[in-house]
């Protein structure tokens, strides 16, 4: 019996699909961020003492209170970032549940980006601030968290997978190359008469 080969470019996920995984990303990253930012708060010491290495001259955990968004950006709004949040979670659903033809890799790179968002925005309503605990000893970077982590890369994600792998994308480029072909055509025959 022979499998039939599933186009991955035309790979429509199902609303029960995507409504899944956006829900199994968002609520495992979360899970995680915050038993992290716990287990930070309770075994680190406060920030200007020695963090602890994990490899050393690249990566240390050193514990840092951040009011501002990620990387340590945006001090002071804490209110506007956890209403960023809940718009975020909000406009990913509608176009979830809207959009007729999604990539696997945006749904999963929009779980991300809501699951980072929501793990940074439960810290801020419970703490006041946002717990960071990941530093790099290798660049001066500012510290930061899973959430971050999860925002960040759920941008690419979700970037490359409308970018390149959207069935509405690779729908849009096939009837452009037909309208340039219906066109060239309609040329050729006005230029022969």
């Amino acid at each position: 019996m022979a499998t039939k080969r599933v186009d991955v470019k035309n790979f429509k996920p199902a609303l029960l699909w995507r409504l899944g995984v956006l829900a199994v990303v968002a609520v495992t990253l979360i899970c995680l961020d915050q038993i992290a930012k716990a287990v930070a708060r309770v075994t680190l010491a406060p920030a200007g003492t020695v963090g602890v290495q994990v490899i050393p001259n690249i990566l240390n955990f050193e514990l840092v209170f951040n009011n501002g968004a990620a990387f340590g950006l945006g001090e002071g709004y804490s209110v506007v970032f956890v209403a960023l949040a809940v718009i975020m979670v909000a406009a990913t659903l509608i176009y979830v549940l809207r959009a007729p033809l999604v990539s696997r890799c945006e749904v999963v790179g929009l779980a991300m980006v809501c699951g980072g968002a929501v793990g940074n925005a439960i810290d801020r309503v419970l703490h006041g601030v946002v717990t960071d605990f990941i530093a790099t000893a290798f660049i001066d970077f500012p510290v930061f968290n899973i959430a971050d982590v999860g925002i960040t890369v759920g941008v690419v994600v979700a970037l490359i997978g409308f970018m390149f792998l959207s069935p509405a994308n690779q729908a849009a480029k096939e009837r452009a190359v037909a309208d340039r072909e219906r066109r060239m055509g309609g040329s050729k025959k006005g230029g022969r008469s």
